[in-house]
């Protein structure tokens, strides 16, 4: 029997592309289910693998009126007959069916791209999941992640976390509830390369940090324990490159408040104060002198050198010698 305290969500629409987010929104949609009705049935099927008349049958109401959520995947691609068949059940939605839609936003049809609109006017509650891609976004998952599992974080901690452990948004969930769980609550900078130690040193970061601070005994030496744990080249290359161009956009802007130029630079407020720290004793001819070191690397440890081991020790040592340059 179902409880009269819960109310179930009749219409969803979740929109974007991020795999778990979509995943997370159909997971709850059906807990609320059954939280109604224990023996609510889940069932998913592509659009473009439907029939109206198949539609119709997945969403009538169940004779014993048992709990039901449908959810209806890659509506972008939606056929016409499709599209207009879920806008003629959203208008009057069975009692006791949770019709969940996803949806990537975007659409191949007219009638796919207008699905989410209709939907939208037709009263569905929307759970937004659009991808994660902006390096700002993902520190903000982490900080949330953080968060629901009831701990507490700084902006150093979740940026080593995401060097340790990549951008894989179930790895890095995964990875914020077992530190929050390991910590008692509290992650630390220290906590994350305690507790990924050999994966927070392995992207490159921390090579990186000490090159462009022209520390070079320091990064030789973080270069060889990465090669030692097997770090890809092409990976400490692209830490590399990236640490010389953050650099040069803040040694570029001049003095400035560092909030202000989180925002004019896009990144966020903690990357900013770091880089005008390493930005300290760079010269324009050293910058450029860098930045075409970390474009032949680049080059280098994808084919171009016999040995790439030599060409990251060698661009090392050149990023070193660019930072004197000008002083």
């Amino acid at each position: 029997m179902n409880s009269p305290a819960v109310t179930v969500v009749q219409l969803q629409l979740v929109l974007g592309e991020e795999e778990l987010l979509v995943e997370r929104a159909v997971h709850a949609a059906l807990q609320a289910a059954r939280l109604a009705d224990p023996a609510a049935d889940l069932t998913r099927v592509r659009v473009a693998e439907l029939t109206p008349p198949e539609l119709a049958e997945l969403v009538s109401p169940s004779l014993f009126a048992e709990g039901r959520v449908v959810v209806l995947e890659a509506a972008q691609d939606a056929p016409q007959e499709i599209a207009d068949a879920v806008m003629s059940y959203a208008a009057a939605p069975a009692e006791g069916v949770s019709l969940v839609v996803l949806h990537s936003g975007g659409g191949r049809g007219k009638a796919a791209k207008a699905l989410p609109a209709a939907l939208r006017k037709a009263g569905a509650s929307v759970v937004e999941c659009a991808r994660i891609t902006r390096p700002a976004e993902r520190e903000a998952f982490v900080r949330n992640e953080i968060r629901q599992a009831g701990g507490r974080t700084d902006p150093e901690a979740v940026a080593t976390l995401i060097d340790a452990v990549g951008s894989d948004l179930r790895e890095l969930a995964a990875a914020a509830a077992q530190l929050v769980s390991d910590s008692d609550g509290k992650v630390t900078e220290e906590t994350v390369r305690r507790y990924h130690r050999g994966r927070a040193d392995v992207t490159g970061f921390a090579v990186a940090e000490k090159a462009v601070v022209a520390d070079t005994a320091g990064a030789l030496e973080q270069l060889r324990w990465a090669m030692q744990l097997g770090v890809p080249h092409v990976l400490v290359a692209d830490a590399l490159a990236d640490a010389v161009r953050t650099v040069a956009k803040v040694a570029g802007a001049g003095r400035a408040d560092p909030m202000r130029l989180s925002s004019e630079l896009g990144m966020p407020t903690w990357k900013v104060r770091r880089a005008m720290s390493q930005s300290r004793g760079w010269r324009a001819e050293g910058i450029a002198e860098a930045m075409r070191v970390v474009a032949e690397v680049n080059a280098d440890v994808k084919g171009v050198a016999a040995d790439p081991d030599y060409a990251l020790e060698r661009a090392i040592m050149r990023i070193a010698a660019a930072h004197r340059l000008g002083n």
